[in-house]
């Protein structure tokens, strides 16, 4: 069964409690651009004078800003005192950088689609597709701070070990393809922990392959090497494990993408799926799933639009499901798919020949 439906005023009132939070996204981006949560975290409890002052910011521009955030429940006030503070839950959400319970990757990605609001119009009236790169920076900038935190909690000691054998190859040495790597978190953090295997990073973005070459000089990772390369194209060197993370969906030919993947790897080698958790159906998605209209909605400004600006264009959409995967990786020649791990945010399909 689905959802219950809403009578008039319910939905009204949800629609209005949607219109108030996309107003609190733009504000909470702000406040992260401009440090205020990280400096109510330090400073707090602090009248906004001060703040004001430690910031270089404007008092009253602040004042509305706080205000706006107290009656979202985003920032703590006490009203006698005129103090502002956070409390341990909403410095979480709002001032912790690189853990999993910030959200400011999220917001970030979601400004950038207001940024470029024309584009979407456009897009959506005339059914072209929308090339990765027609996008606003925020969108790079926020994917890899919303996904990075997640590949941190679960990649290496949850996704790595659920495949059967990748771990003990990875930490005896063999040559890993992270494809669609983008600022190349999810590379790192493996060369990091495996650093007698060698990794080649690949993704059709050339500023996102910028971006990860100077986290390698900042971070001086010598196991690691980034190419501009699309999936279909990535040169063979006989690998003995291939991942892609969260970029199946949006590749134009994920059939001939994967297909190309099996062909590099070695007869002994394991490819890594990993993608948004997902029913089969919509019915389950929308009953079972809560954060199916988010995705749902990314998809609909990203990610489908990605996969038809490409060649074939079959826009899978982030809600693919395990079903509908396991068929494109069947169809690429991989005859043993299974899932091997699956949280709220993501699920792990390992394919082999």
């Amino acid at each position: 069964m689905g959802e219950r439906k809403l009578n008039l005023e319910e939905l009204s009132a949800k629609v209005g409690g949607d219109a108030k939070g996309a107003l609190g996204v733009l504000l909470a981006y702000i406040g992260d651009q401009t440090g205020i949560y990280r400096a109510l975290e330090k400073l707090g409890p602090v009248g906004c004078e001060s703040l004001a002052k430690n910031l270089d910011l404007n008092e009253r521009y602040l004042l509305e800003f706080l205000s706006a955030n107290v009656a979202n429940g985003y920032v703590t006030c006490d009203f006698e005192k005129n103090l502002f503070s956070l409390t341990e839950e909403q410095a979480a959400v709002f001032a912790h950088e690189g853990e999993l319970t910030c959200m400011q990757g999220f917001f970030q990605s979601i400004v950038s689609q207001y940024a470029t609001h024309e584009d979407a119009v456009d897009v959506f009236r005339t059914g072209r597709g929308r090339p990765w790169n027609e996008h606003h920076p925020c969108c790079f900038s926020g994917t890899d701070r919303f996904f990075r935190p997640g590949y941190e909690a679960h990649l290496l000691d949850v996704w790595i070990p659920s495949l059967k054998g990748i771990q003990e190859k990875l930490n005896e040495g063999v040559k890993v393809a992270d494809i669609g790597c983008g600022h190349g978190s999810s590379t790192i953090m493996m060369a990091k922990r495996f650093p007698t295997s060698r990794f080649f990073g690949f993704d059709f973005h050339a500023p996102s392959i910028e971006s990860a070459r100077k986290k390698l000089v900042e971070e001086k990772i010598k196991n690691v090497e980034f190419l501009v390369s699309s999936a279909k194209e990535i040169p063979d060197k006989e690998y003995e494990f291939a991942c892609i993370f969260d970029a199946l969906h949006d590749m134009g030919d994920p059939v001939g993408a994967s297909k190309r993947i099996r062909d590099v790897l070695s007869d002994t080698g394991t490819f890594m799926v990993v993608e948004p958790t997902a029913a089969d159906t919509l019915e389950d998605n929308v009953s079972n799933n809560p954060m199916s209209a988010a995705l749902y909605s990314f998809s609909t400004l990203v990610c489908v639009p990605t996969s038809r600006s490409q060649e074939v264009g079959l826009a899978l959409g982030a809600q693919a499901g395990e079903k509908r995967l396991s068929k494109v990786l069947k169809e690429a020649g991989f005859s043993e798919v299974r899932k091997t791990s699956e949280n709220a945010a993501n699920m792990v399909l390992e394919a082999r020949a």
